[in-house]
């Protein structure tokens, strides 16, 4: 017959190895969702990735910054087709 203190300590171990791995996982997925947030924050420029706040570096960083580089361009390349000084 099976000693109750012994079905005791497996059965508390198997509990306490299932808590440890449920926080780890926890853990896992806290940090992965951490770095996913902060690339999204620097890719969409609510938050910077290379430390400075505003310049060339920061919009070229984010897709605000890209998408106003690009519409710069674009209308400096039409006032050059037609013509136009600033």
């Amino acid at each position: 017959m099976t000693d109750i203190s012994s079905v005791t300590s497996t059965a508390t171990a198997f509990i306490a190895r299932q808590t440890a791995d449920l926080n780890r996982a926890a853990g896992v997925a806290k940090t992965g969702f951490a770095n996913a947030l902060a690339k999204v924050e620097a890719a969409v420029g609510i938050k910077p990735s290379t430390g400075f706040v505003a310049g060339p570096t920061f919009e070229a960083h984010t897709i605000a910054g890209q998408t106003k580089t690009a519409f710069n361009n674009a209308l400096n390349a039409t006032k050059a087709a037609l013509h136009i000084k600033p």
